[in-house]
């Protein structure tokens, strides 16, 4: 019987825990929700969720040591997948609290306001461009939806297109933006997978499939 790949959803106070551990036992992992340091440490993918406000994030992930945690899982090519603001966290700072809050800066870059787009947030169904080199995006096909939720996010419009070759997958709300990041065994989604449906479970069986 084949070993299901151990991941655990990092648990530091974010919310949409159970929907993401969910949507990954049905993508084939064997998963727990904890906020544990060597479960974190150990595990074969780990998953930083987001919901919410980036300050609110990142200082979430200090209280339970996971700046140390995830740095060390990038220093040692150990996957992690952030999703949402749990990808905006990996970057150096952000507008949205003044870049007062720095980041965990793993990906280079602030993440910025969608200034122009006509509503905020940008909440619902969105398609995404996809690069030739996608892992997570190889079997999306152009018309294909996720579920956005957000009004910042990486990269946002000219001249602020930085990491570009981290970004696989751009998506626009007004503005351009990062929708996809993906650089060796780190990634991040800034739409929610495991709110997206059938291609959602693309998505995250092709990120398990890599563990």
């Amino acid at each position: 019987m084949t070993r299901r790949p151990k991941v655990v959803v990092y648990d530091y106070g974010s919310g949409n825990l159970r929907s993401a551990e969910r949507a990954l036992v049905r993508a084939g992992a064997d998963v727990e929700v904890t906020a544990d340091q060597v479960a974190a440490v150990r595990c074969d993918g780990l998953v930083v969720p987001g919901v919410g406000a980036f300050a609110a994030c990142v200082n979430g992930i200090e209280d339970v040591g996971g700046r140390a945690v995830i740095g060390d899982r990038v220093d040692r090519e150990r996957p992690v997948l952030g999703i949402c603001v749990g990808l905006q966290v990996l970057f150096e700072d952000s507008e949205e609290d003044d870049r007062a809050t720095k980041g965990l800066g793993v990906l280079p870059g602030t993440v910025r306001r969608l200034r122009d787009a006509d509503v905020l947030p940008h909440m619902g169904w969105n398609t995404v461009d996809v690069r030739d080199d996608s892992v997570l995006l190889a079997d999306v096909a152009p018309e294909d939806r996720f579920y956005f939720v957000h009004s910042y996010a990486a990269c946002v419009g000219a001249p602020d297109y930085v990491a570009i070759d981290e970004i696989t997958g751009w998506s626009t709300h007004g503005t351009r933006f990062a929708a996809v990041v993906e650089r060796g065994s780190l990634a991040g989604t800034q739409f929610h997978p495991e709110k997206s449906g059938d291609v959602g479970a693309v998505l995250l069986a092709a990120w398990v499939a890599t563990l």
